[in-house]
Formats: structure tokens, C-alpha cells, sequence
């Protein structure tokens, strides 16, 4: 989204996964924004501008300046921005604890666990066997689990799309970008596809860049 005068939120953030989650839901959200891009891999995050809004050194961050506020970790400001737009989040009840349910499985489960797998099977300088078998195999696992999830439903809420589909995209996209593929679950597959069809995701994992080329896969 082009810049405009009095944007209220500032995306910081740069092309990776969990950036390209935030995007995608700015996109969808129809919330105007800025993107202030940090390369976290030439050592921005750890700028002591940037650490005085995130400690922690990682994208992407946001600021709202109509809340006077700064809010870091990326489900948490899908979360946020959901909540701030009224939509893609059921406001109250079951639905809407299931999906803070779903967003720290994916938080604490898919998200390490495939960035490892990414670590290991692409990243590494080193080829660790044990590594990549253990990640790899954590992979399949979330993969079946997912497809299980996804069974006899259109999105991780049934017939919603929300930002719970946007949170584990992200991290399948990159997965598929790297040439990790799920194609033999059928569920998995076919919500994947039918996220990636969408106007605003096709547009979120360009912002501020597409993923970076990466170099081939390991092998144990």
C-alpha cells in the first residue's frame, strides 16, 4: 500500500516470514500503513533505534501512533490489528478462543519448528545430519497434524477465513518457497492453495520484498 499523509501504523519489517504475515494481514485489513524496511540480515535489528522498540532485535514490529503504541511478535499484532479493524477474528466465545488456541500452536509449534527445519536443511554452513533428520521429521508431523485440522473445512475457523490462516501461511509459503513439499495432504494442499489465490496474500509476501533466493536443500 502506497504511502499516504497521517498513516497511523509504521510496519517495520523486511522479506521474511513472519513480516510477510503482518503484511498480508495489513492487505486484507484495508488499514492504511507505512513500511519502514529493516534488513535484519545486514544487522538493522540491532540498531539501538530499533532495539529501543524491540528488544528482542526481530521483525516485524508496528507502531500505532493513534494508541501511542509499539508491539512486537507477529501473531500477537495480527491479533491487534484484527481486533482494531473488527474483522478476520471472532470478536467473543468459542470461536474467538479458539483462535487464540490455534495462533500459539502456531507461535510455539510451527514456527520453531520449521524455522529449524529451514536452519538445518538450508541455512546451516554445515551439513548436521541429526539435525536435519530431527526437523525434517518434526515437519511431517506438524504437516499431518495440519491436514487433520483442516479436515472438512475450508479455513482453520470452518468457513471463516482468519488471521489464523494468515499466521500459518506465512511460515508454508517460506516452507514451499524452500522446496519442502506437503502435496500428499490433501486438506493441507488445497487450503494452502486457496489462501495463496487471494489478492491481498499475493500482494502481503512482496512487501516490502519477496523471500530471499535461498540456496539448495541438505540432505542427511
Amino acid at each position: 500500500m502506497d504511502e499516504k499523509e497521517n498513516v497511523a501504523i509504521e510496519l517495520f519489517t523486511f522479506g521474511s516470514t513472519n513480516g510477510h504475515k503482518v503484511a498480508i494481514a495489513l492487505e486484507e485489513l484495508g488499514l492504511p500503513y507505512e513500511v519502514r524496511s529493516v534488513n535484519v540480515f545486514a544487522g538493522e535489528g540491532r540498531s539501538p533505534e530499533f532495539l529501543a522498540m524491540n528488544p528482542a532485535g526481530k521483525i516485524p514490529v508496528i507502531r500505532d501512533r493513534d494508541a501511542d503504541l509499539v508491539l512486537t511478535e507477529s501473531d500477537a499484532i495480527l491479533l491487534y490489528l484484527a481486533d482494531k479493524a473488527g474483522r478476520l477474528v471472532p470478536p467473543s466465545g468459542r470461536e474467538r478462543v479458539r483462535a487464540i488456541e490455534l495462533l500459539f500452536l502456531q507461535a510455539s509449534l510451527q514456527g520453531p519448528m520449521f524455522g529449524q527445519r529451514m536452519h538445518f536443511s538450508v541455512f546451516s554452513a554445515e551439513t548436521v545430519p541429526y539435525g536435519i533428520r530431527r526437523y525434517e521429521e518434526q515437519g511431517d508431523i506438524i504437516d499431518k497434524l495440519v491436514d487433520h485440522l483442516l479436515s472438512g473445512r475450508s479455513y482453520f475457523l470452518g468457513s471463516e477465513y482468519s488471521i489464523v490462516d494468515i499466521a500459518f501461511y506465512g511460515w508454508y509459503f517460506a516452507a514451499k518457497w524452500a522446496g519442502f513439499e506437503f502435496d500428499q495432504h490433501a486438506n493441507l494442499k488445497a487450503w494452502f492453495e486457496r489462501i495463496g489465490a487471494r489478492p491481498a496474500v499475493a500482494r502481503g509476501v512482496t512487501i516490502p520484498e519477496p523471500l530471499p533466493h535461498l540456496p539448495p536443500r541438505k540432505r542427511a
